[in-house]
């Protein structure tokens, strides 16, 4: 299962990319906020599925209480995604 959760970590980085280097460019410099509307929408629910999967790690006992607090904060920063364990 954990090997499934850097899959699902490695998919809501790169929509969490694509929404800070490409959607709000895109709405702010060219006038064009359904990048952000569908990006940030489709981020918002990869983003619930991580928290998730973290809670579920946690409960199996596959991650500790250290590993899932950091999983969580590191899903805030830009390429956070890389220092999951």
């Amino acid at each position: 299962m954990k090997n499934s959760f850097h899959q699902v970590a490695l998919i809501e980085g790169f929509s969490f990319l694509f929404l800070l280097g490409v959607a709000m460019p895109l709405k702010y410099w060219a006038g064009l906020p359904m990048f952000v509307q569908v990006g940030g929408w489709i981020h918002g629910v990869l983003f619930i599925l991580y928290n998730f999967w973290v809670g579920m790690l946690l409960i199996r006992r596959e991650m500790n209480f250290k590993e899932a607090v950091w999983a969580v904060i590191l899903a805030f920063v830009p390429f956070g995604w890389r220092w999951v364990k």
